[in-house]
């Protein structure tokens, strides 16, 4: 198979093929860091920098027929989705060449956004730099957007515990954000909340930066943007605060009604004239009321008059209803699949291991077929078989005892003596590590080695069997179920004499 490598010169396989900055973590070929966990909490891939071949790749070379969202000439930058090939979608914002002139300053601004992880945020997981290319790669949100569900329906409208619900979300998104030091958000709208595939609002994270450097944050109408930005152009909490008081309007109205004019007729007491039709009466007014009145003091002319983001929460908790519904429900959307499909290909003993998450018979399996999938090994010339390389292997061969044994954690550190080395790259000591590490209930860095496998060896079924694995514990059962039906197709190429193994 040829798959193992002699290069004293890296310890990095896929160093050769990739500029990796200095300050930054080393990036393995699909996107995730080498020194962050490949997988965060929660299942979110960890922050990185990707390349402009990947996200094009992922975009069909950012085919018109991916975009999922334009804004217009004042902040003119698109948004794509796109396919990883770990399987996982993305949404991709492209901003105009030269929005972010400096690097630097895009990439920092984008760390900065990256280190945030919350379950109401569609998370930021990475960003490219490459010549006049400034993108950003975020979780991607399949059920549109709550403009589309408040403004553009076609089944059915949202009701009105859902409405409540997408309001106390935000604000939860917000006041995270707020307490991790990014409190300010540009420009929050309708579109900037988005439904993932279990139906829960989630704030989108592209609004935690500018549209470009020194661009302007609202592109939105003057009517909705806050009057101290009109003033000093600048962004700050309280504006935040204003805007989401426009949001609160949309839910309450069902449509995008300038604030001053809704102000006056909260005034004047007109609050039915301002309830959504769609709802055909079917709201508490009492709860109406509380929440009108909520977005009256967001729209207060003087910032200082507006509430805080913490007393948004503490007016909003108290109104949730059907908590015991779930969101995919109330939006009347078919619940994201979370049992693996019947596998495509018929499953081998690894792949029935590995599908039955049996980490007791992908042992047996490891231990039994030993590194026979390392066969091919590049001979070494005489001035290569330093000591060095004596202890490396020694140092393998300790691993493999434990391995065989089953001292797992003795194992780990065996074997990543014999990896830091980087002398030689074996995908079996990748593999056998990779379980060590689900046997230490430590998904993360599971997943983490089997990549590196498959980065070794693009085509080895193993590699692909242990992603499953670990997936499957990061509680990503559609990814793990792609995976698994990926390593049976290799599985049977290889048996059809191809050059899958």
């Amino acid at each position: 198979m040829g798959c193992w490598h002699s290069s004293l010169s890296s310890k990095d396989p896929t160093s050769d093929h990739r500029h990796v900055h200095t300050h930054k973590p080393p990036r393995f070929s699909n996107g995730t860091t080498a020194a962050a966990p490949a997988v965060s909490d929660g299942g979110v891939p960890a922050f990185s920098e990707f390349s402009l071949a990947e996200l094009k790749t992922a975009t069909n070379n950012f085919s018109s027929e991916f975009i999922v969202s334009e804004s217009g000439e004042k902040a003119p930058n698109v948004v794509y989705k796109g396919r990883l090939q770990n399987r996982r979608w993305i949404a991709v914002k492209k901003f105009t060449k030269l929005a972010w002139p400096d690097p630097k300053q895009f990439a920092d601004e984008a760390w900065g956004v990256g280190k945030l992880r919350h379950k109401r945020v569609a998370n930021l997981i990475g960003y490219c730099c490459d010549g006049d290319e400034r993108l950003l790669v975020a979780e991607y949100m399949p059920n549109d957007t709550l403009a589309k569900h408040l403004f553009h329906w076609e089944n059915q409208t949202l009701e009105w515990a859902m409405r409540l619900r997408v309001a106390l979300y935000i604000a939860e998104a917000l006041n995270y954000c707020s307490s991790e030091g990014r409190p300010l958000y540009h420009d929050l709208n309708a579109y900037r909340v988005l439904f993932d595939e279990n139906g829960d609002p989630r704030l989108s994270c592209f609004g935690l930066m500018k549209n470009s450097r020194d661009g302007k944050s609202y592109s939105t109408n003057l009517a909705y943007t806050p009057p101290e930005y009109l003033r000093n152009g600048r962004v700050t909490p309280e504006s935040v605060v204003f805007s989401f008081g426009t949001v609160l309007l949309d839910l309450l109205s069902g449509k995008h009604i300038p604030p001053g004019h809704a102000l006056d007729m909260i005034r004047g007491k007109n609050i039915l004239l301002l309830m959504d039709s769609h709802l055909e009466g079917n709201f508490s007014t009492e709860e109406a009321t509380v929440v009108l009145d909520l977005a009256s003091r967001c729209l207060q002319y003087e910032p200082r008059e507006r509430p805080n983001i913490k007393d948004l929460v503490t007016t909003l908790s108290p109104l949730q209803s059907k908590p015991e519904v779930a969101s995919h429900v109330m939006l009347g959307i078919p619940k994201n699949e979370e049992a693996p499909p019947t596998p495509q290909h018929p499953l081998s003993a690894m792949g029935d291991a590995c599908s039955r998450m049996d980490l007791t018979a992908i042992h047996q399996i490891l231990v039994m077929i030993h590194y026979k999938d390392d066969e091919g090994t590049n001979e070494l010339s005489f001035q290569e078989w330093t000591q060095q390389m004596r202890d490396m292997l020694e140092a393998r061969k300790r691993g493999d005892l434990a391995f065989r044994d089953k001292e797992f954690k003795t194992a780990i550190d065996c074997y990543s003596q014999f990896i830091d080395v980087g002398t030689m790259v074996s995908p079996t000591v990748y593999a056998r590590r990779s379980l060590c590490y689900l046997m230490c209930d430590q998904p993360d860095a599971a997943l983490r080695d089997a990549m590196q496998a498959q980065c070794v060896c693009p085509e080895w079924s193993t590699a692909f069997y242990m992603q499953a694995v670990a997936l499957s514990k990061l509680d990503m059962h559609k990814d793990a179920a792609d995976m698994l039906n990926e390593a049976a197709t290799l599985e049977e190429k290889r048996q059809r004499g191809g050059r899958g193994s």
